[in-house]
């Protein structure tokens, strides 16, 4: 395999993180039902790979609790072949046992696994609105201002050893360049084998910038650190997904969109679903000469154990 290219282009969908608060976008879904129709639809408008945190169906806070991720997590399985990969980042705040909780319960296919600790600020968020929905959400985002996202080495090893154990691999989530320093080392150490996912994050406020520059260096990095024993992909946050995506798609890579990493669809234009934004990136790869990958292709290409051998 060239390095970090891909036979074909997976697309992965993150359907409603940890960051986003339903007073910013009526299409954010929260609850279980909202979660599991948005993730089909992104499956079927060409999603192989979907991204899932949880809610509380009341307020859309999000939650760590298995109980609520196994209202939607059987739901999708059931209704689509997509692969399902299950955070253990969580939300700003939770602890690493709280992160773990899911995706020891579910034993997925793939999770996520942040490489490194971070400030992680969506503070400036909260001065675009002047009303929320709900009352936890202005100080969520604010408190993000005092805010370091965990993920020592310690916790990395905790995390890849736990769920290793069940078969899960994991889309190991690369906010600056350091990270894929760390992930290099538990690469030497035998800890992660190939072939591994590698998630470039770009323009998160305490990781690097949304600047193509920066997107160039960041797979030179990778593929110095790598060789051939890597799969790149790519999101960025906000105005920054499709170009991004884009310039990604054109260089063999993969590629993320969903409401988890921009509520837009196009310049001042709120997306009404995961799904368009499936389906713009679709268009455009498919329009570049490339082809989408299947979830079948997908967990050839990523040595992934199969829906059948999951939780739940």
């Amino acid at each position: 395999m060239p390095k970090g290219r891909s036979e074909k282009i997976i697309i992965t969908c993150a359907i409603t993180g940890g960051i986003h608060t339903p007073t910013m976008s009526d299409a954010l879904p929260y609850t279980p039902d909202d979660i599991s129709v948005q993730s089909i639809a992104a499956a079927e408008a060409g999603a192989a790979i979907l991204h899932l945190h949880a809610r509380d169906p009341g307020d859309g806070h999000p939650t760590p609790d298995p109980a609520v991720f196994m209202q939607f997590l059987p739901r999708i399985k059931q209704s689509t072949d997509a692969v399902i990969n299950v955070t253990t980042g969580g939300s700003l705040g939770m602890t690493v046992e709280q992160r773990l909780a899911a995706p020891l319960v579910a034993k997925p296919e793939m999770c996520s696994l942040n490489m490194g600790s971070m400030n992680f600020g969506v503070y400036p968020l909260a001065d675009r609105y002047s009303k929320f929905r709900f009352d936890w959400e202005e100080r969520y985002l604010r408190g993000t201002d005092d805010f370091i996202f965990r993920n020592t080495f310690r916790d990395i090893e905790r995390i890849l050893k736990m769920l290793g154990e069940h078969g899960t691999r994991f889309e190991h989530e690369c906010y600056d360049v350091g990270h894929l320093y760390n992930l290099a080392h538990f690469v030497d150490r035998g800890l992660v084998k190939p072939p591994f996912f590698v998630q470039t994050i770009f323009g998160i406020l305490g990781g690097i910038g949304a600047d193509m520059r920066n997107l160039m260096f960041m797979k030179e990095t990778a593929d110095r650190l790598f060789g051939g024993d890597y799969y790149w992909s790519v999101l960025a946050a906000g105005r920054a997904q499709i170009p991004f995506a884009t310039q990604a798609a054109m260089m063999g890579g993969n590629v993320r969109v969903g409401l988890e990493d921009s509520l837009y669809i196009g310049r001042g234009k709120l997306a009404v679903s995961n799904a368009e934004q499936v389906a713009k990136i679709r268009r455009i790869v498919e329009e570049l000469g490339y082809t989408i990958a299947t979830p079948a292709e997908a967990r050839r290409m990523l040595a992934l154990k199969g829906g059948a051998n999951v939780g739940f």
